[in-house]
């Protein structure tokens, strides 16, 4: 065993790791996964507006559909709409 083939794995390793760390701050600056992908057209009728993490199990996501937002629970499979906003008109 040369004393090279060490030095070599650390050097690949370090190599590695740090072409993780360009692309997850690569995609933290430019943008989030969907716009990544180019699921984040601005073209459809349905928009993620906002998402807010309440705990591990539970979100709150703002979604927009037309002229209408609706803001929903997600939580361990059950979803709720909490509140449903129209044309600034505040509806339950």
């Amino acid at each position: 065993m040369d004393a090279i083939d060490p030095v070599r794995f650390i050097l690949a390793f370090l190599f590695v790791v740090g072409l993780i760390g360009l692309l997850g701050f690569g995609l933290k600056r430019y943008g989030r996964m969907q716009k990544f992908l180019g699921a984040g057209d601005e073209g459809g009728r349905i928009a993620i507006i906002e998402t807010r993490y309440l705990d591990p199990r539970r979100r709150l996501v703002l979604v927009r559909r037309d002229d209408a937002e609706h803001l929903l629970l997600l939580a361990d499979g059950r979803e709720m709409v909490i509140e449903t906003c129209q044309k600034g008109k505040a509806g339950a």
